[in-house]
């Protein structure tokens, strides 16, 4: 397994699946910090939020935090690039279009990083409709887990910066040989 830790592992496949689905959806450059974070538990946060849990093979909890100005870059390009004319896309972060752009992006973001998992360790999970909501103040969301790990990865669009926090439970992939 590379010597990496399973949920780090599975944290660089999430890093490449936003960068290659927002790349696309968005026709804008998006980084991810070479570094990312064991944190004790995951949160979502101001001002855009979103999450969604994913069961099957293995487990875990994937969340998106969107600073207003990285929702706004994002949802704008996204919107422009599929031909909407900037002058009908909403002024702010926490309206319900731009809210439910991120809940989209981030539906479309798993379901590439389940098509990475499954193609390299020929493994499966499914997940539901992600929740997106506008947020004032963070929450901290517990899920039921046994052992779990927890990373922060944080990305940036331009100056904008954005996270993705993965739980999962505590599980080690290990390929047969």
């Amino acid at each position: 397994m590379d010597n990496l830790k399973t949920i780090d592992s599975l944290a660089i496949i999430f890093c490449q699946a936003v960068k290659k689905t927002l790349e696309k959806s968005t026709k804008k450059k998006i980084k991810f910090s070479s570094t990312f974070q064991s944190i004790p538990r995951v949160k979502l946060k101001p001002e855009v939020g979103c999450f969604v849990q994913f069961v099957g093979d293995y487990n875990g909890l994937a969340v998106i935090n969107f600073s207003g100005q990285a929702a706004m870059d994002l949802y704008t390009s996204y919107m422009t690039s599929m031909g909407l004319p900037e002058n009908e896309l909403s002024r702010e972060c926490t309206s319900n279009d731009v809210v439910d752009t991120m809940g989209e992006m981030t539906n479309q973001i798993m379901g590439k990083a389940m098509q990475m998992v499954e193609s390299k360790y020929d493994l499966t999970s499914f997940f539901g409709q992600p929740k997106s909501l506008a947020l004032n103040s963070s929450i901290t969301l517990t899920p039921d887990l046994d052992y779990q790990d927890n990373r922060r990865i944080v990305f940036s669009i331009g100056t904008n910066r954005f996270h993705m926090e993965l739980a999962m439970e505590k599980t080690e992939f290990i390929e047969m040989k």
